[in-house]
């Protein structure tokens, strides 16, 4: 199992008239923790993009337990709990700046060959590089 955190401070724009993030900002959170996570394991998505391979997202999920308020720092926990191999799941949990559990999600991307646009299977060299970071 791979964990990798993410502070993200709420800002007033990402709220609703409730004054609670509104729901669908998650999905650009957990991108910015997914995208984290990829410089923890050794490089950026952009780099991963130059090297000819693609990570579309083919599904997208979440589940609310509390919400989350404007300007509170929130903890996005990134979680890779299988090696990748065509494709690659992240999981996603959600604390606030008191250790309250807000939500949990989850992402799932195929790796696709920029050339052919083509599913294909993980480089060698990515899978590696996810393994070493495995704690077990």
């Amino acid at each position: 199992m791979y964990i990798f955190n993410t502070k993200i401070r709420v800002r007033y724009a990402e709220t609703d008239q409730m004054k609670y993030v509104y729901y669908g900002n998650y999905a650009a959170y957990f991108e910015a923790a997914r995208a984290e996570a990829f410089r923890d394991i050794g490089l950026s998505y952009k780099e991963l993009e130059d090297m000819g391979l693609f990570m579309p997202v083919l599904s997208f999920e979440i589940k609310y337990f509390k919400p989350a308020f404007y300007d509170e720092v929130l903890t996005i926990k990134t979680f890779i709990n299988e090696l990748p191999k065509t494709r690659l799941k992240f999981d996603y949990e959600t604390y606030n700046g008191k250790d309250e559990f807000l939500n949990v999600g989850s992402t799932v991307h195929a790796f696709v060959s920029a050339e052919t646009m083509r599913p294909c299977a993980a480089p060698d060299w990515f899978v590696e590089s996810v393994k070493t970071k495995f704690k077990i």
